[in-house]
């Protein structure tokens, strides 16, 4: 990969209210006609900075809606999220969007790039919200994407690149906004093993530099092999350990 990587990210659990990041009794509920459907009930977890916490569960176990929680985008039922000391809760429209621009970073499983635009203009693009001046947008995506091996796929736009490519420039635009907790939603799922052995020691690199890491998936291996504390979620419930 070059150069480390250490650049792009900042710099046990014990109480939830001690942790940088936790939640407390959270729940999020959503009703299908005359249905309650329990996402995330009643859950209680605690991640430390610079932890690398994964959360393994089978689809619809409520893993990604918790993880929309901790990012910021939704919000709960009922319980409360914190934060570095701050309660989501407490937090209006303009203070959340500050947080999600500012303090995390999100990778899907998707990729989310804009298929008109090449590599380098997916990661500049996500430098704009968190108030990366322009004129340094370039600069920067073009070091960070070079930093993911991918200095001579700037130009290319995402129908011309591999899977993992893809991933690749997602992750790079994760990472342009320097966030302190980097939220990985199946970032594997899309990819062949090459690829999700290649973003899996990408993410360890990462998290060994400092960055904390919460990821998703429903591969207990993959989640193994990164995370240094996995969790799982059945039915909307948390289970501490899942070795």
């Amino acid at each position: 990969m070059g150069d480390s990587i250490s650049e792009m990210s900042t710099s046990g659990r014990g109480n939830l209210r001690d942790t940088w990041l936790s939640t407390e009794d959270l729940c999020r509920y959503f009703t299908r006609g005359d249905y309650q459907i329990k996402a995330v009930d009643s859950v209680s977890l605690g991640v430390a900075q610079g932890e690398f916490v994964g959360v393994v569960g089978s689809s619809g176990s409520g893993k990604s809606t918790l993880l929309n929680l901790l990012a910021g985008l939704d919000t709960p039922t009922s319980g409360t999220i914190r934060f570095a000391g701050m309660s989501l809760n407490d937090l209006d429209r303009k203070e959340l969007a500050t947080y999600r621009g500012h303090r995390m970073g999100i990778v899907f499983q998707s990729f989310n790039l804009l298929p008109h635009l090449t590599a380098e203009q997916n990661v500049s693009i996500g430098m704009a919200f968190n108030d990366t001046p322009r004129a340094e947008r370039k600069m920067l995506a073009r070091d960070i994407l070079g930093r993911l091996g991918l200095e001579d796929r700037l130009d290319h736009r995402p129908a011309d690149l591999s899977g993992g490519e893809q991933q690749r420039v997602a992750l790079a635009r994760a990472l342009a906004r320097r966030p302190e907790v980097l939220f990985a939603d199946e970032p594997t799922g899309n990819l062949d093993k090459e690829n999700t052995t290649q973003i899996a020691e990408l993410l360890k690199e990462l998290n060994a530099d400092g960055l904390t890491i919460v990821m998703v998936s429903h591969d207990l291996e993959l989640v193994r092999q990164c995370a240094a504390r996995v969790v799982r979620m059945r039915y909307g419930r948390l289970e501490e350990s899942a070795a």
